[in-house]
């Protein structure tokens, strides 16, 4: 069958692209909670995973959910042509390597307490730490039925404005929400002199722009009308959320 009739009459499940995107968000947040990185000790919640079974587990569950992804990506992709599948596991793989969240944990690690960190820096981080597997997460499905060249870009302007704007709200969140409201520590930005989009533009710039973000991804989504609605739908709970 040809692409159009595979898009429209044939469409095989991908909600496990979801969960394989949370195995490897899971791994991060494991792997970042850690003494070595951000040394911390309460998660939506509860304690973190090496406060309760030790570094040595916490890394090895990191490894283990990273591996698990990419088998589960795999395991249970029917249907499809394998060339798309490829596809799929490439941008996973770019996802969490020097480019994707490696890259943007690593220059996260070395701007904190570092004066003069600029805006672009900032950005550059949160395109890679955040953004990458977000975009990973929005483009799998729609790689995997067929989607055009030109779908595929607007799925991935989507994500990076969506990726950024959860950051800046993020960052207005320390400031704003206690830790009981956010389920992590409130107030670590500031203690560590992490760079934060309140730091370098202000509270209420901040704002202004997390808005402006989240206006962006909804524009990108403009030529699949009513079909993006859930997609929307998630751009609008970044800016509302409490936590």
């Amino acid at each position: 069958t040809n692409t159009t009739t595979h898009h429209h009459h044939h469409q095989p499940q991908h909600h496990h692209e979801w969960h394989i995107s949370e195995m490897i968000h899971t791994m991060s947040l494991v792997h970042d909670d850690l003494p070595a990185m951000d040394d911390d000790d309460l998660r939506r919640g509860v304690p973190t995973n090496h406060v309760v079974y030790g570094e040595d587990i916490a890394i090895l569950a990191g490894d283990a959910l990273l591996s698990t992804a990419f088998e589960h990506c795999a395991a249970h992709t029917k249907g499809v042509p394998a060339e798309r599948l490829v596809e799929v596991l490439r941008r996973l793989g770019e996802s969490v390597g020097a480019v994707g969240l490696a890259g943007g944990q690593v220059m996260d690690l070395q701007c904190e307490g570092k004066e003069g960190v600029t805006l672009q820096e900032l950005q550059w981080i949160h395109a890679h730490k955040t953004a990458a597997l977000l975009k990973v997460a929005v483009t799998a499905g729609a790689i995997l039925a067929g989607a055009s060249e030109e779908e595929i870009k607007a799925c991935e302007t989507y994500a990076l404005d969506v990726g950024l704007a959860f950051q800046v709200a993020d960052d207005i969140l320390d400031v704003t929400a206690s830790t009981e409201e956010l389920g992590k520590t409130a107030g670590k930005d500031e203690a560590v002199d992490k760079t934060t989009y309140v730091k370098l533009i202000g509270l209420e710039e901040s704002k202004i722009e997390a808005r402006r973000l989240v206006e962006d991804a909804v524009k990108a989504l403009s030529p699949f009308g009513e079909k993006a609605a859930p997609l929307i739908g998630i751009a609008d709970y970044i800016v509302a959320r409490k936590n």
